[in-house]
């Protein structure tokens, strides 16, 4: 295990008030917001997309590593360079979803397990070959009456740890998402509860498999009401509720959390984090930080609409959700941003 040197990675992936941008998308995923948009769903229309993402001028100046899908890690720019190449010149660090998606769990109606243990550690270092310097796996947890289960929280607890113990051994950060879902009825309180359990047994297990937690990021969900229950939440009252779970929970050697967006519109996901750092910031042990996909790619892509034409105006969007962003990190972030 390279200690020093996963230390190193994983403090710049959350220094300078920068954040990781997901573009990790399955290759479904993609077509299904492509087809939303009435774009192709073509592999060269992907590899347009994310070309017009990584090539944008000026990303590295808030966006510390890039989350890659299997497809895009071995895609090239019309000019022949790979996308990996491209980052790593702008100064941005490579990263990788190396998870198989979450799949229905055996006897437990409702509720998913991860796969894709089975050869990782024959992909992590292909991977950490093409030029990956972290990587990430996610798993999901649907709030309902009797859910999640024990069994589900634990056995996706393990499957985390044991990817996690993966990643180190071939010089890789791991970033462990836990991800507890926004849709159902749930309160703020029943949300924090279930993620608290989830967090515990996720680091019980990390522990377990002797990962080595200053080496680690935490891209965990935001402590959020059910999208359709009746009561929701105010913005400080989301950053009160979420980092009082993190605490305890998240142990201090862990140096970031980079929040999922999972939903949210671009401009919530802004407020929240937000509302977190001007709260919190000088009184917590890790960097609270951004893993956003949506919030951030969706306007580049309304814009972009699969026309070469767009890629500029795009490229500005797709700048300017990273700056609202960074400056959420600072606790800087207003109205003002979104009229600029």
């Amino acid at each position: 295990m390279k200690t020093q040197t996963l230390i190193n990675t994983a403090s710049e992936l959350v220094a300078a008030d920068k954040g990781l941008l997901a573009m990790d998308e399955s290759t479904p995923t993609c077509n299904k917001r492509f087809a939303a948009l009435g774009i192709p769903q073509t592999e060269e229309m992907r590899r347009d997309y994310r070309e017009m993402i990584v090539t944008t001028p000026g990303l590295s100046a808030g966006i510390s590593g890039v989350i890659l899908y299997d497809e895009t890690m071995r895609q090239k720019t019309k000019a022949g360079a790979s996308f990996v190449q491209v980052l790593v010149d702008a100064g941005i660090i490579p990263g990788i979803k190396v998870d198989t998606g979450a799949k229905d769990m055996a006897t437990h109606p409702g509720e998913k397990i991860t796969e894709g243990l089975d050869g990782l550690r024959e992909r992590l270092i292909e991977y950490h070959e093409m030029g990956a310097r972290f990587a990430k796996w996610r798993a999901v947890f649907a709030i309902g009456e009797d859910t999640p289960s024990q069994s589900c929280i634990e056995a996706n607890a393990q499957d985390l740890a044991r990817y996690a113990a993966l990643c180190q051994e071939v010089g890789l950060v791991p970033v462990v998402e836990p991800e507890v879902l926004m849709e159902g009825s749930h309160t703020l309180e029943k949300c924090s509860a279930v993620t608290e359990e989830v967090l515990q047994e996720v680091f019980a297990q990390l522990y377990a498999q002797r990962v080595m937690l200053e080496g680690i990021l935490l891209k965990p969900n935001l402590v959020l009401p059910g999208k359709s229950c009746l009561q929701q939440a105010n913005a400080n009252e989301v950053a009160d509720a979420t980092v009082t779970c993190l605490l305890q929970a998240v142990p201090a050697a862990v140096p970031g959390v980079a929040f999922l967006s999972g939903g949210q519109s671009a401009e919530l996901a802004s407020l929240r984090l937000n509302a977190m750092n001007i709260r919190f910031k000088s009184r917590l042990p890790w960097e609270l930080a951004f893993s956003f996909a949506r919030a951030i790619q969706q306007p580049a892509l309304e814009i972009w609409a699969g026309q070469l034409a767009n890629a500029a105006a795009a490229q500005q969007a797709l700048l300017h959700r990273v700056r609202c962003n960074q400056a959420a990190r600072r606790g800087e972030y207003n109205d003002s941003y979104e009229q600029s």
